[in-house]
C-alpha cells in the first residue's frame, strides 16, 4: 500500500471523486482577509509587480480537499486561480481581483509508489526537495530546473527543463501519470487519473500536461514520474541516476574588453559550438552552460559578460572536455577562465546558499523577462541590436540582461507530437529579463524591454517566429505581449508561438476536461469550437 500522506490514490484511471458542496458555501480553512495568515499567503510571489488579494486563499493538503476547494468556488460563480510556487514571470494567480486562489504549498509530498512503480510529487514539492529526496533516498533525480524554490506543479505541465536535460531530456519525458481536478460541462467537480498509457481513456489529459503550461485543464495535485524504458520494481532503477560530480568553469569578460567587433565574435563562437554539439547522445551532451551578457552599468566589471558551463565530473576526460568548450567560445576573444574542481552533485544543485525562499522574489522586486527559443545563432542584425541595446540601458533599467541557456541533446530525441512540448530541435534558449525596484520606473523599464525584444525579432514581426533561427516560446516564460499586437506584428498568433502544430489538440483537450472554462487567463488555451 502506497504511503501517501493521507490521499487516496486513484489506482485506476477510471476512478473519480465527485463532492457536493451547496451554493455560497466555503470549504473549512479558507483565508479571508483579516486572517493574520493572509498578508503572508499575498507575498507569496515572486514579482512585486503583482499583487495576489483574492477573496479567499485555500490552502489545500490533499486531493480530496482540493476536490472540494474547487466545487465550493465552481458553486458560488468565484474565478479560480491556482498556485504552487508563485514564480510565474505573468499575473495568472492575479490578474483579476476577487475569486479564490488555491494555494498548493501545503501538498508537497514526495515518495515512492509501488503499486505504479513511479515516484509521486505532489504539486506543491519544491524541485530543491525534489531532487533531495530522490537523491539520498534512491539515488535518482529528474532533469528539472537549476532554482530549487519553484514548485513542481507548474514547473512540470510546462515542460519543465535544467541542466541534466542535454543528457537526459525534458521533465515531461518522465511523466507516467498526472492526478488532475477537473470541472464537467455540468458544474461536477472530479479527480482524474490521467496516464501515458495510450489505451487510458484519459490519455489525452495526461498529453496536454506534457508541455500544455499551467492553469488551463484543471488543478493537478500529484504527478507519477519513471523512465519509460523501466522494468522491474526496485525504485533506484526507475528514473535516471545523476553524475556523482559536476566539474565546472567560467570565462569571463568586461565590456571595455568587447568592443562591437569582438561581441559579434564571442556571439558567433557560442553558436557554432551549440550548433555543432546539440544533437542527442553527443559527446558533450552532458555539458550545460549559461551564457549571461549584463547590460553595462556606470562602471565596467569584470564579470559583465560571463559563459558558466558544467559537465559529468566522472568522465574520464571531463577537465580537457571543459577546457575544449572555454576554448571554443573564448577562440580570438580572450577572457579571464576559471576552472574549478569535481563537487558532488547534491551540493553543486542546492549549495549553501539557496536562491531565494519560496516566499519573496530575494533580487526579483520588480521585473519582466521575455523568451525564445534559437534553432540556430542570432544573425549579424540580431547580435548588433543586442549589443546596441545592452551598451547603453536606460539609466533606471537597474538590471538589463540577457540569458542564453545551451539547451537541446536528449531533449531533441522526442517527436513534437508526442508531447505537447513542442519544441524539439532548438539548441538554445533566450532569455531577456529587465529587473527595478521601484514601481515609479515600471514603464520606464516596460517600454526598454519590449522595445528590446521586438527589435531583436524586428525582421519577424517583434517576435520569435518559427523558421530557420528561432522556434517560437516558452510557456513556462510565459509573456503577455505575445497576445499583443501592438508588440506582436507578425501575423502569428501566440499560441503558435508557444504551442506550434499541438495547438489544436490541446484545444480540444481543453473542450473535452474543461467545457466551462473555468481554468482561463490572459494565455490559457482556448476551448476547441
Amino acid at each position: 500500500m502506497v504511503e501517501s500522506l493521507g490521499n487516496d490514490l486513484l489506482t485506476d484511471a477510471s476512478d473519480s471523486t465527485h463532492v457536493a458542496v451547496p451554493p455560497g458555501a466555503v470549504p473549512p480553512g479558507a483565508v479571508r482577509p483579516g486572517d493574520p495568515r493572509y498578508e503572508d499567503l499575498a507575498l507569496r510571489r515572486r514579482n512585486e509587480r503583482f499583487s495576489q488579494r483574492p477573496d479567499y486563499f485555500q490552502v489545500v493538503r490533499t486531493t480530496e480537499e482540493t476536490v472540494a476547494a474547487v466545487a465550493a468556488a465552481v458553486r458560488a460563480g468565484r474565478r479560480i486561480a491556482v498556485r504552487s510556487g508563485g514564480h510565474s514571470m505573468e499575473n495568472s494567480v492575479g490578474e483579476r481581483p476577487g475569486g479564490v486562489v488555491i494555494d498548493m504549498s501545503a501538498m508537497n509530498g514526495v515518495y515512492h509508489d509501488p503499486a505504479r512503480r513511479a515516484f509521486v510529487v505532489e504539486s506543491g514539492a519544491t524541485l530543491g526537495e525534489v531532487y533531495r529526496v530522490l537523491y539520498l533516498t534512491w539515488g535518482v533525480t529528474i532533469p528539472g530546473g537549476w532554482g530549487h524554490s519553484v514548485c513542481v506543479g507548474g514547473h512540470i505541465q510546462g515542460g519543465g527543463y535544467g541542466v541534466l536535460s542535454r543528457a537526459l531530456g525534458s521533465v515531461v519525458d518522465y511523466l507516467d501519470a498526472v492526478e488532475v481536478v477537473v470541472v464537467d460541462a455540468t458544474g461536477q467537480v472530479r479527480a482524474v487519473l490521467a496516464t501515458r498509457d495510450p489505451s487510458d481513456p484519459h490519455h489525452d489529459l495526461w498529453w496536454a500536461h506534457t508541455g500544455g503550461g499551467g492553469g488551463n485543464f484543471g488543478v493537478v495535485t500529484r504527478y507519477w514520474l519513471r523512465s519509460p524504458e523501466a522494468t522491474g520494481d526496485d525504485p533506484a532503477s526507475l528514473l535516471p541516476r545523476p553524475p556523482v560530480s559536476l566539474l565546472s568553469g567560467v570565462v569571463a569578460w568586461s565590456w571595455r574588453d568587447l568592443p562591437r567587433e569582438a561581441f559579434h565574435r564571442l556571439m558567433r563562437n557560442h553558436a557554432d559550438w551549440h550548433e555543432r554539439n546539440s544533437d542527442p547522445g553527443c559527446r558533450y551532451a552532458s555539458l550545460a552552460s549559461r551564457f549571461v551578457i549584463t547590460g553595462r552599468g556606470e562602471e565596467d566589471r569584470p564579470d559583465d559578460i560571463v559563459v558558466a558551463a558544467m559537465l559529468d565530473g566522472g568522465l574520464p576526460d571531463a577537465r580537457s572536455m571543459l577546457e575544449s568548450y572555454l576554448d571554443a567560445i573564448g577562440e580570438g576573444v580572450g577572457g579571464v577562465r576559471q576552472i574549478g574542481e569535481p563537487t558532488p552533485w547534491l551540493y553543486t544543485m542546492m549549495p549553501p546558499v539557496p536562491d531565494g525562499d519560496a516566499q519573496r522574489g530575494a533580487e526579483y522586486d520588480r521585473y519582466k523577462g521575455k523568451a525564445g527559443y534559437l534553432r540556430r545563432g542570432f544573425s549579424t542584425a540580431q547580435v548588433d541590436t543586442i549589443y546596441d541595446y545592452l551598451t547603453s540601458p536606460q539609466a533606471r533599467v537597474e538590471l538589463a540582461r540577457l540569458w542564453l541557456l545551451a539547451y537541446g541533446g536528449q531533449v531533441n530525441a522526442v517527436d513534437p507530437a508526442a508531447t505537447a512540448l513542442a519544441q524539439r530541435d532548438s539548441v538554445l534558449k533566450a532569455v531577456y529579463i529587465a529587473i527595478w525596484s521601484d514601481e515609479a520606473d515600471d514603464e520606464t523599464n516596460l517600454d526598454w524591454i519590449r522595445r528590446f525584444y521586438r527589435d531583436v525579432y524586428a525582421d519577424t514581426g517583434g517576435v520569435p517566429v518559427p523558421g530557420e533561427i528561432s522556434d517560437g516560446s516558452y510557456i513556462n516564460y510565459p509573456d503577455t505581449d505575445l497576445a499583443d499586437p501592438r508588440w506582436n506584428t507578425s501575423g502569428v498568433p501566440w499560441h503558435y508561438l508557444y504551442y506550434k502544430e499541438n495547438y489544436p489538440r490541446l484545444q480540444r483537450v481543453k473542450k473535452r476536461w474543461d467545457p466551462l472554462n473555468i481554468f482561463r487567463h490572459t494565455l490559457s488555451i482556448q476551448p476547441a469550437d
